[in-house]
């Protein structure tokens, strides 16, 4: 039988692993204070984050972690100790979709870790605006939801915007019915953002009929609407639930159990290839047959799989579209630069929005 060892002999085990996990944090910090030394030497004056060589990081991370502690919670401590390492070097300003407390806030944390300046924006096209003049370094998007579909004002943008997708993030979404209340009794108003309402709308119909439901502009200001008045909630993270001081009426009301919104980083950059990349691009094919297959058909050529694939609006003339597609791989990678190169000539339009390391964590 295993002897059990004394609980003073095991925290002055803990004290002692602590002050050297310290020791050798603050060792990896005074290498990053290095590292910027160099690149500005070396006349390396813009971003000092490099998406390509942090995902490369976390998944070293990940296949060298022996346990107990699981691998996405390794890359998660990792990111938190990169992101304040990085701050050392050059904080980075990022743009989210605000307020406080909102789901794309979540990614931005997710993805750079909590040492960024992250700075709330009110609407989608005001991201762009603010990494295009350059006032932050990046942005965070939502692009899409496994429930609802694509979010048509991140593509649309893309259209005209000169960024490029140097990242992405995924967030699964857990909904929460957030108010002073203590119960269901009482509501008689429910905000949330019309993506959110959609994605519980079974749920608010079987627990709530009859109550009116409001579309507001974000999750973050449904929760700041129902702090306001008792007869009101919200739906929102839980993030929001304690920005606001509210009570957590019901847990986890998504209709869809893996309900999952993904999220794009926006930025000038363009990582290099990691081997697990993927490439976002915009297509236009102006109204004539045939368009999609000979879309398709480089991809197929050249064993290119492809991810996602959406059409929109072009706005350039009646009928005439293009089509957003997600494809496996880095543009540089062989394979995908002759599938490239063959559709470059079977198209009226080729706009390559970015190649970017799959999300890591």
């Amino acid at each position: 039988m295993t002897a059990i060892i004394p609980l003073s002999e095991l925290r002055a085990q803990i004290d002692a692993i602590d002050q050297q996990i310290l020791h050798l944090i603050n060792q990896r910090a005074n290498c990053a204070i290095e590292v910027a030394r160099t690149k500005q030497a070396e006349g390396e004056t813009g971003s000092f984050y490099r998406p390509d060589r942090e995902a490369q990081v976390l998944r070293r991370i990940k296949e060298l972690n022996p346990g107990p502690l699981g691998d996405d919670a390794a890359a998660h401590l990792f990111r938190e100790i990169m992101s304040a390492c990085l701050a050392l070097e050059k904080p980075l300003e990022v743009a989210y979709l605000g307020p406080q407390g909102t789901f794309t806030q979540q990614a931005t944390f997710k993805h750079f870790g909590h040492a960024v300046k992250d700075i709330p924006v009110p609407t989608i096209h005001e991201i762009f605006q603010a990494v295009e003049t350059r006032h932050c370094q990046f942005g965070v998007v939502p692009v899409e939801n496994s429930t609802e579909g694509v979010i048509a004002h991140t593509l649309d943008r893309f259209i005209d915007s000169p960024l490029k997708i140097c990242g992405e993030v995924e967030i699964r979404v857990h909904q929460n019915l957030l108010g002073k209340m203590d119960s269901l009794l009482g509501i008689n108003e429910v905000f949330s953002h019309q993506q959110s309402l959609a994605q519980c709308r079974q749920w608010l119909n079987t627990y709530l009929p009859g109550v009116h439901c409001t579309a507001v502009s974000s999750n973050a200001e449904a929760a700041r609407l129902a702090s306001l008045d008792h007869g009101k909630a919200a739906i929102a993270g839980l993030m929001a639930a304690e920005l606001y001081d509210l009570n957590i009426i019901e847990k986890n009301i998504e209709d869809e159990a893996n309900n999952t919104t993904r999220f794009i980083i926006i930025g000038e950059q363009q990582p290099l290839s990691t081997g697990a990349d993927k490439t976002s691009i915009l297509v236009s094919t102006g109204n004539q047959a045939g368009a999609l297959h000979r879309i398709l058909g480089p991809f197929a050529e050249y064993g290119i799989s492809m991810v996602h694939i959406e059409s929109r609006p072009s706005r350039q003339g009646l009928w005439d579209y293009v089509f957003f597609i997600d494809i496996e791989g880095h543009k540089d990678d062989p394979d995908v630069a002759k599938a490239f190169q063959v559709l470059q000539n079977n198209v009226k339009l080729l706009k390559i929005l970015g190649s970017y390391p799959k999300a890591v964590i």
